[in-house]
């Protein structure tokens, strides 16, 4: 009975670690990922959540930790590539470790994950933004 104990409470702290940290699933190919020169829409869902869109494609964008001044004013919302794809000149969001999106002026939110939704998914979560934009709040210039 003693040795049963301490093997549960392993398996549940592992439990409860993976439950905390879903794994990373990067989109692939990197042709489907969001192309921050091309967003022409976005919206603050909630402290985790955004969706964007870029031409017909519509992402949601899950980051890794609450953030809860995403969005603020002045209005915006910036993402940045990880170092190694901005080394290769490649601008694009992919939900890959180190990739970030930030407001002016606040500090940047990690990115867990990327998917890609279709319109209606898209338009019902958008729907509860509590703060959203246009490709007019994006940076002119690549990052």
């Amino acid at each position: 009975m003693a040795i049963i104990l301490p093997v549960l409470a392993l398996a549940t702290s592992t439990c409860a670690a993976a439950q905390v940290t879903p794994a990373r699933a990067p989109l692939r190919p990197i042709s489907e990922c969001i192309r921050v020169d091309q967003i022409n829409e976005w919206h603050i869902v909630d402290d985790r959540t955004a969706t964007v869109r870029t031409g017909p494609r519509r992402y949601v964008v899950g980051l890794q930790a609450r953030c809860p001044r995403l969005g603020q004013p002045p209005a915006g919302l910036i993402f940045h590539p990880n170092r190694s794809n901005l080394a290769l000149g490649v601008y694009r969001i992919c939900g890959e470790v180190g990739e970030t999106v930030s407001s002016h002026h606040q500090p940047p939110c990690a990115i867990q994950s990327v998917r890609i939704v279709d319109k209606a998914e898209f338009d019902r979560l958008s729907a509860k933004a509590r703060r959203s934009g246009s490709a007019a709040d994006q940076p002119t210039t690549k990052p």
